[in-house]
C-alpha cells in the first residue's frame, strides 16, 4: 500500500470539469488498496451547494485550513477567494495558496510515498517538488494543460523576461519530475519538442464516469425546468473565461434570433460571465438562456436537455490542452460542437469518433451553418451523439484510464522500496 498525497487547485466540492477527475482518480486509488490525502483550495470556480452539503467544510486551523472528508479520503483545503475578474487578485490568491499548502505539506503527520500534482498552474511543480525534497519521495506531474504556453498564447503573457522566466521554471518543473503523465498525443509531442525524454511522459487521457453520465431523455426535469423540451438546444456548460471564447457564440445566436426552434443555453460562472450577459442583452436575444454553474448531479439532465454541446478553444492553444468537458458530453450521448483549429487534439477526438463537427475559431458563418444544419437533420446527429458514447466506452471510461495510472504509480513506488 503506497501512501499518496495528491495536490491539486481544484477538488469537490468544487464543481469543474478537473476536480471531478481528480476525485475519482483519488477515489480509485483508494479502492485499489492506497492511502491518499489531498490538499487543495476552498471552493472558488462552480459553486454547488449540493456538493456542500454532502461534504461540509470544517475550519481545521482556524478558517485558514478547512477540512473535509471526500468517501473516506481526508481533504485540506486552503481558503481562496472566489474567482473573479481581477487577475491580480487571482495570481496573489495562487501565492498564497502555494505558501500555505506547501507549508502545511512539509508539516505531515506521515510521510507519502509520491506526490501528485496536475496542472495548472505551473507553479504547483514547485511546491510538489519541495515537499518530494522534504520527504525524500518522487512527484508526479500531471499536465492537465501546457504553461506557460497557453498564457502566452492567449496574450496573456506578454512581458518577454516573465515569459523567459517562466520557460525555466517549466524546464525545472519537467526535469524534477519522476514522470510526467499528459492527456492527449499532441501534447506529449509538445512536450518532446521541448526536450522532455521520451521515457518520462506518459500519455493516459482524461476519462469519465460512463456509468454516472449516461444518455437521459431530452424531455426530463431539467429542460421542463427551463422550458427546453420541445426546442432545440445548443448548450455550454462551464467556465466563461477568456479562454473558452463564448462571444462567438452569441454572435451565433443573434443571427439565428428568428428561428424559434433554435435555443441556446449557457451554464457556468467566470470572468466574462458579465460581459457575456451584458452582450446578449445588447444583441436582444430571444433565444438565449443564461444560468449559473450547475450541480454535478444534474449533468445528465443537463446534457439530456441538449442537442449540440459547444466546446471550444481558443486561437493558438489546439496543443495546449484539451478541454475534459468534451468527455462529459459524448458520455451523455450527445453531439459535439467543437470550436477549435483543425489539427488540435479536440478536433482529433471530434472527427475520430464521428461524434459532431468542428469550426475553426472565431468563425461565426461556419458556426450558425453548422447549428443550423443539425437543427434541420436532427436524426443525424442524434447518431452522432451514440457515436461520441460508444468512443468514451472503448477509449476513455474511468475504469479504464485509472487503471493505468494506478500502474504507473504503483510501478514508481515499488521501483523506490525495490532501490532504497
Amino acid at each position: 500500500m503506497a501512501s499518496i498525497l495528491i495536490l491539486t487547485l481544484v477538488f469537490p466540492p468544487d464543481n469543474v470539469s478537473t476536480a471531478q477527475i481528480m476525485a475519482e482518480l483519488a477515489l480509485d486509488l483508494r479502492q485499489a488498496g492506497h492511502f491518499v490525502r489531498v490538499l487543495t483550495t476552498t471552493p472558488h470556480f462552480n459553486d454547488d451547494p449540493r456538493a456542500k452539503q454532502g461534504q461540509p467544510l470544517r475550519n481545521y486551523l482556524g478558517r485558514l485550513i478547512q477540512k473535509s472528508v471526500f468517501n473516506g479520503i481526508p481533504v485540506y483545503h486552503v481558503r481562496m477567494p472566489r474567482k473573479g475578474p481581477s487577475r491580480l487578485v487571482r495570481i496573489l490568491a495562487w501565492l498564497g495558496f502555494h505558501l500555505v499548502s506547501t507549508g502545511y505539506g512539509l508539516c505531515l503527520r506521515s510521510r507519502p510515498d509520491v506526490v501528485f500534482a496536475p496542472s495548472p498552474p505551473l507553479t504547483i511543480g514547485v511546491s510538489a517538488w519541495i515537499l518530494g525534497c522534504r520527504y525524500h519521495v518522487p512527484f508526479i506531474y500531471n499536465v492537465q494543460e501546457i504553461y506557460p504556453d497557453v498564457a502566452v498564447h492567449l496574450g496573456v503573457l506578454r512581458n518577454r523576461l516573465l515569459i523567459r522566466a517562466m520557460l525555466i521554471l517549466e524546464q525545472f518543473v519537467y526535469r524534477k519530475a519522476i514522470a510526467l503523465t499528459t492527456i492527449s498525443e499532441g501534447m506529449r509531442n509538445r512536450l518532446l519538442s521541448k526536450g522532455v525524454p521520451a521515457e518520462k511522459v506518459h500519455l493516459i487521457p482524461n476519462f469519465v464516469d460512463v456509468t454516472e453520465l449516461t444518455p437521459l431523455p431530452k424531455d426530463n426535469d431539467f429542460s421542463r425546468t427551463y422550458g427546453l423540451h420541445e426546442k432545440f438546444v445548443v448548450s455550454y456548460a462551464g467556465n466563461m473565461g477568456k479562454t473558452q471564447g463564448l462571444e462567438v457564440l452569441l454572435q451565433a445566436a443573434h443571427l439565428l434570433n428568428d428561428d424559434t426552434g433554435i435555443h441556446f443555453l449557457l451554464m457556468g460562472d467566470g470572468s466574462e460571465r458579465n460581459s457575456l450577459q451584458q452582450l446578449g442583452e445588447a444583441l436582444r436575444l430571444r433565444n438565449l438562456t443564461l444560468l449559473p454553474s450547475q450541480p454535478y448531479s444534474v449533468m445528465a439532465q443537463v446534457y439530456g436537455a441538449s442537442d449540440l454541446s459547444f466546446v471550444s478553444q481558443a486561437i493558438g492553444t489546439h496543443n495546449d490542452g484539451i478541454p475534459s468537458k468534451v468527455y462529459r458530453i459524448m458520455s451523455c450521448g450527445r453531439a459535439v460542437l467543437a470550436m477549435s483549429d483543425p489539427d488540435s487534439d479536440l478536433a482529433y477526438i471530434v472527427r475520430e469518433s464521428g461524434c459532431g463537427a468542428v469550426a475553426k475559431p472565431g468563425d461565426v458563418v461556419a458556426l450558425t451553418h453548422v447549428i443550423r444544419n443539425a437543427s434541420q437533420s436532427a436524426n443525424e446527429w442524434r447518431d452522432r451523439g451514440k457515436k461520441g458514447r460508444a468512443f468514451v466506452m472503448a477509449f476513455n471510461s474511468r475504469t479504464c484510464v485509472n487503471k493505468r495510472y494506478i500502474e504507473l504509480i504503483e510501478s514508481l513506488t515499488n521501483k523506490r522500496v525495490s532501490h532504497g
